[in-house]
């Protein structure tokens, strides 16, 4: 399993750096690799707060980026749960996470977070 970092993520989906994008680029088309929602996190934080890209436009690019044939995350339906909602709601995408984990696998989470704690109890 080879996992990929928020960076290489970051430089092939913004292509501001045509020759890491690239590499990163080759190495999606040649190996299979593995992203993990710590990394995801910090993909669409770094989108929203230093790019200031609007949540549904990271989450068309993203939801691109993992339907490429050798990216593979975790649970995809967690993952796919955590970016419908981050798209819908005005929710931080951790939160959104912790929802996913809730819904699809029955985990249970404890926050303070009012809304997230809503949004779980109408899941019982």
């Amino acid at each position: 399993m080879l996992l990929i970092d928020a960076n290489a993520i970051l430089r092939y989906m913004l292509y501001d750096n045509s020759e890491m994008a690239d590499k990163v680029r080759e190495l999606i088309e040649n190996t299979k690799i593995t992203v993990r929602y710590e990394v995801m996190a910090e993909v669409v934080y770094v989108l929203n707060k230093v790019y200031q890209l609007p949540q549904n436009e990271i989450v068309d690019g993203i939801s691109i980026f993992l339907s490429l044939r050798n990216v593979e995350t975790e649970s995809e339906e967690v993952l796919s749960l955590a970016l419908r909602t981050y798209a819908e709601k005005k929710m931080d995408f951790v939160d959104c996470v912790l929802y996913g984990f809730k819904a699809i696998r029955g985990y249970d989470v404890f926050t303070f977070d009012k809304k997230l704690n809503t949004m779980m109890q109408k899941l019982s």
